[in-house]
């Protein structure tokens, strides 16, 4: 149904003319008169009687008016919506993170999101691994943080923006004994019993492949998807834990080392990735910026001990 032929059929029955008509709508008499006919032939009713020079509802088009009214409205509230929504700063907005970053980095940046963006609703997703594609295909969500190493070289469905580096730490009891080298190269680790993050974790990847390299066939004492059980583990002496570095671990009397190999730092850029097949609201892309600004204030959580950087961040 077109638009503007419910618009003259409201405005004839408001002013009861078609010269006053077409004088407001700043339209010819003839193709309002047209609009009008086009619109009784599509309802297959008849909305006007002339008495005069007057047109008058007929009761069919008495009981249509209101309706029509609304209709008129509905559209002029969902172009008023659209234009707030092209500023890019109300919607809803559905990200995907891993538990340890939704736990170490959201808190305190989702509160300085809101003062920004305070009409758009942030809706958390803790979820990682293969299964972030799938949801970003189908649009279950807007945005996933994870490791950048999880895209293949030649996917093209995906775009990327690029925040802060993981670095792999070893996290142990005092009382064990990892040796006065600091940071600690990988294959130094072969004789402690090794707590480690399920396969699962693509940051688990780049310890193992690292592993391969040196030649290191690991004591793996548990695999675990909770990083709190590692946490605990090593905090009671079971084994030396290896973690990267947006966990939280200012809870636990544990000593933290970096963990080299060759003398480089095991290390792996974070990025939020999103299918550029769906351009995204200005206020994504802002949430994005914002959130690699907000890393690069706090970030990493945890800092080895050893860290001749900066002094330790607190995350705010």
């Amino acid at each position: 149904m077109d638009l503007r032929h419910v618009r003259t059929f409201v405005t004839v029955a408001e002013v009861g003319t078609v010269s006053r008509a077409a004088e407001r709508l700043h339209v010819a008499q003839p193709a309002l008169s047209r609009q009008i006919a086009n619109l009784e032939d599509e309802l297959g009713l008849k909305l006007f009687d002339r008495v005069g020079r007057r047109l008058v509802l007929t009761n069919e088009g008495e009981q249509l008016l209101n309706d029509c009214r609304g209709l008129l409205n509905y559209a002029r509230a969902l172009g008023e919506q659209a234009q707030v929504l092209r500023r890019g700063d109300v919607g809803v907005l559905r990200v995907s993170a891993s538990p340890h970053l939704i736990e170490g980095i959201f808190p305190a940046f989702l509160r300085h999101y809101a003062v920004r963006y305070p009409n758009v609703q942030v809706r958390l997703v803790d979820a990682a691994g293969p299964q972030l594609f799938d949801m970003l295909e189908r649009g279950e969500i807007h945005l996933a943080q994870s490791l950048l190493n999880a895209l293949e070289p030649k996917e093209l469905r995906f775009a990327s923006r690029t925040l802060e580096s993981v670095e792999l730490l070893a996290a142990y009891h005092p009382p064990i004994d990892l040796g006065k080298n600091v940071p600690i190269e990988i294959a130094d680790l072969a004789k402690y019993p090794l707590l480690l993050l399920d396969p699962s974790f693509i940051i688990r990847r780049t310890f193992d492949a690292a592993c391969r390299l040196a030649g290191l066939k690991p004591n793996i004492l548990i695999e675990s998807r909770s990083p709190h059980t590692l946490l605990a583990l090593a905090e009671a002496g079971h084994g030396v834990a290896i973690i990267p570095s947006q966990f939280r671990t200012d809870r636990y009397a544990l000593r933290i080392v970096g963990l080299t190999f060759r003398g480089r730092p095991l290390r792996e850029p974070l990025a939020m990735l999103w299918d550029k097949r769906r351009p995204l609201p200005g206020y994504a892309t802002a949430f994005c910026e914002m959130l690699a600004g907000h890393m690069r204030t706090v970030f990493p959580i945890t800092l080895p001990h050893d860290s001749s950087a900066s002094p330790r961040r607190r995350v705010r």
